[in-house]
């Protein structure tokens, strides 16, 4: 290969999100050495902020609802040199050609990181129905919270983990609550169905009304919503409706870019996305990852600021690349308790080593085959890193069984 055609180190690299995964990589790329131009577009106005408190601190009665902001503007543009983009969303790539479109003009790099995140799904035929919101950024938070504030009969439709934090907070104002579920048991998909009961517990002890097996039909009201339609016929009464189905990675702006897509941007175990110099980061990227040897997708705190700082790594020092493993972590607050997971739930068989299903505090632990997979706590938090370190260190069901009994009393309740 001649001098001429030996690529050298990007000279600039732009991360498109900015979000926890974007600001990781950008403050990454700093600190591995890298001196080129660095450009963060972002389509939200504001710097990036910390997602998890929407849902949680920003909507308990009187907290400040000022975002929780990583860096200020002079500690990103005066420190770390970066050119930022806010306000105005990328609207398209070329590969080809190594640029970002963002509405009429076009972004140069040589390296680039896609965090754009995901969007939350909203219910159809409700746009322009004020009171019905889903939460993902600060300005739904902020909407949701003055809601609240003003004494909103409060109904969630999907019982996940956002929702039921949106429900708790209705309760802790002592506002009416009702959380709605298609399937018939709660989080049946994140935890299984026989602990997802156990969580959905939380809901019924702290007062709030919870109808499984029931979707919405209608969202009832006009110009605002007064209420919803369930497949029973039953209507309920509200004033805020917070809609928590789940989220699609936004990956829109990539049509034509020939980017491989499937529920997310398909990585390798490098965050490498199937195009020269572009990586992927965060909830919208869906890697291999090789402590399971398998492809998944993290809407998770960690993962994003994880994932962010190693795919710029990887970036701008491709020789030098490693993959990216880890053992999915997350944490939700509900009612004045914590529920903690790390790993992934199977089908192959759960025990509880340590607690009651049925009480204020437990301890499960999930298995493939003979390995260690996976870990559910309520309440647990002096327990969920150790089982978390033995997921990463391929633990044996078994060995983490008898870890347990070192250190809790082991109830006999094997699935």
């Amino acid at each position: 290969m001649s001098a001429a055609t030996v690529r050298t180190e990007p000279r600039s690299l732009v991360v498109v999100g900015a979000s926890l995964a974007g600001l990781r990589a950008v403050e990454a790329a700093r600190k591995a050495g890298f001196s080129g131009r660095i450009t963060l577009i972002g389509d939200e106005p504001h710097l990036p902020y910390d997602r998890p408190p929407l849902s949680k601190d920003l909507l308990a009665p009187g907290a400040p609802t000022d975002p929780v902001t990583f860096r200020s503007h002079a500690e990103l543009v005066d420190n770390l040199g970066v050119q930022l983009l806010l306000g105005t969303p990328a609207t398209g790539l070329d590969p080809d050609a190594r640029v970002v479109h963002v509405g009429g003009e076009d972004v140069a790099y040589d390296a680039l990181v896609v965090a754009t995140g995901a969007a939350a799904r909203g219910l159809p035929g409700t746009e322009g129905l004020a009171g019905v919101h889903v939460l993902r950024t600060l300005d739904d938070a902020r909407a949701v919270r003055r809601a609240l504030d003003e004494g909103a009969r409060t109904v969630v439709v999907g019982a996940g983990f956002i929702g039921s934090e949106v429900a708790s907070a209705a309760r802790e104002r002592g506002l009416p609550a009702t959380v709605v579920e298609a399937l018939p048991t709660p989080l049946a998909r994140s935890v299984g169905p026989d602990l997802g009961t156990a969580l959905a517990l939380l809901h019924t002890r702290n007062g709030t009304a919870l109808r499984c097996g029931q979707a919405v039909v209608a969202v009832e009201g006009t110009g605002r919503v007064e209420g919803i339609r369930l497949t029973d016929g039953t209507v309920i009464d509200a004033d805020l409706v917070v809609v928590g189905v789940g989220a699609v990675p936004r990956t829109d702006w990539l049509a034509g870019s020939e980017l491989p897509v499937d529920d997310g941007v398909v990585c390798d175990e490098f965050l490498r996305a199937g195009a020269p110099g572009v990586y992927a980061a965060g909830d919208v990227a869906r890697w291999h990852n090789l402590l399971f040897d398998r492809s998944m997708r993290a809407e998770h705190w960690s993962a994003a600021a994880e994932q962010g700082a190693r795919a710029a790594r990887n970036a701008v020092s491709p020789a030098e690349a490693r993959s990216y493993v880890t053992v999915p972590y997350f944490w939700s607050d509900w009612y004045g308790s914590r529920i903690q997971f790390a790993g992934i739930a199977t089908n192959d068989g759960y025990e509880i080593v340590s607690g009651d299903p049925a009480g204020d505090e437990f301890v499960a632990l999930y298995r493939e085959g003979d390995r260690l997979t996976g870990v559910l706590t309520l309440n647990g938090q002096r327990h969920v890193m150790k089982y978390r370190r033995l997921i990463a260190q391929h633990a044996r069901f078994d060995e983490a069984i008898a870890f347990a009994r070192t250190v809790a009393p082991t109830r006999s309740a094997t699935r």
